[in-house]
């Protein structure tokens, strides 16, 4: 391979690192267009940053349901765990453990399972965690999707 094939690749790699970072940046602070610019320019909505989130979970505990909805439209999975630190667990846990209503039901339209518990099933579900914070808009719309997904 050539010096110049190697600095490409070597570019390429920095070039994804800077756009995971942009697009966790973007999450963070609940830029939609900079999210979108992110994705556009080639950011995967599915990688873990490097403290091992998801910027699906970190959009999902902050509450911001439009970022939730962009991530999910370019294939973010909704039921991927996020493992960091201070991150750790499914999506839709930890937008009903802050009460994150609308959050809640953009991660539910897009598939998440309201009865995924955390901790590989060991864990709280989404419904323990919004009941338990006394969340109570949050845990409806949450038994109105078990109740939609578990047949009487």
């Amino acid at each position: 391979m050539s010096r110049r094939m190697v600095q490409d690749v070597a570019v390429t790699g920095r070039m994804r690192k800077k756009l995971q970072r942009r697009l966790m940046h973007a999450v963070m602070f609940g830029e939609t267009r900079w999210v979108s610019s992110a994705l556009r320019s080639g950011a995967d909505p599915n990688a873990l940053d490097r403290f091992h989130g998801t910027p699906l979970y970190q959009a999902s505990v902050k509450g911001r349901g439009d970022v939730v909805r962009i991530l999910v439209r370019a294939g973010a999975d909704p039921q991927a765990p996020s493992y960091g630190l201070g991150s750790d667990g499914l999506p839709l846990c930890a937008a009903a453990c802050w009460g994150h209503t609308e959050a809640v039901r953009e991660l539910l339209a897009a598939g998440a399972d309201p009865d995924a518990r955390e901790d590989d099933g060991a864990g709280y579900t989404a419904s323990e965690w919004a009941a338990q914070g006394g969340w109570g808009a949050t845990l409806a719309v949450l038994q109105a999707a078990r109740e939609r997904v578990t047949p009487a």
